[in-house]
């Protein structure tokens, strides 16, 4: 089962995708989240949000700058202040 991750910043969708496992640098430290996650929402610290296509793959990195997570239904949204990578 794939988990959609969308990444939004004001200027734009970053990313739309379904993907393994994404982990989040909350500020409250790191959390992973997979397809079928509770709802759970979060602040996010500066940091890289690692992004896994498939399981056992290396991850891809993105450096955030501050911002919201929500896992939802849908997914992991996550709006951050700036985003590149």
């Amino acid at each position: 089962m794939m988990l959609h991750f969308e990444l939004v910043t004001p200027a734009k969708l970053v990313r739309s995708e379904d993907v393994h496992m994404v982990v989040v640098p909350g500020t409250e430290g790191d959390f992973g989240v997979l397809e079928g996650h509770a709802p759970f929402m979060s602040t996010v610290r500066d940091g890289a949000l690692q992004v896994y296509r498939t399981a056992g793959a290396a991850p891809e990195t993105i450096e955030v700058r501050g911002g919201f997570a929500e896992v939802g239904e849908n997914g992991l949204t996550v709006l951050a202040e700036h985003a590149e990578g």
